[in-house]
């Protein structure tokens, strides 16, 4: 299947998750799997969050940030894939003066 997110609408999201400002999304959702296209304006956050039913992939498309996962800071840019499984949690940060662009897979775990 073909994902055509430039064909998508982009979704403004304000304080995703309790996070800071703001997220733009265009998001191809099944209700298996969820597929993600999405940028942080400079010093937006995915507010902190635990993956109960589900696991997360992030793949860094540009931009540079970081990710707090479970506790510890790990500096993100462009090529850098974080993963958090199922039962871990989360926060996505830009903490530069660029967007933040990714690319994300989050799959539902039965």
């Amino acid at each position: 299947m073909l994902i055509g997110f430039d064909k998508m609408q982009e979704t403004h999201v304000p304080h995703m998750r309790g996070g800071e400002k703001d997220a733009y999304l265009r998001v191809c959702d099944d209700g298996l799997c969820k597929i993600v296209q999405g940028r942080l304006i400079p010093g937006a956050t995915v507010g902190l969050h635990t993956h109960e039913t589900d696991s997360e992939t992030i793949y860094i498309l540009s931009g540079t940030g970081k990710v707090l996962y479970d506790g510890v800071y790990e500096p993100l840019q462009a090529g850098s894939c974080h993963y958090c499984p199922k039962g871990h949690e989360h926060s996505l940060i830009n903490d530069s003066e660029d967007d933040l662009c990714f690319f994300a897979v989050i799959p539902v775990h039965g």
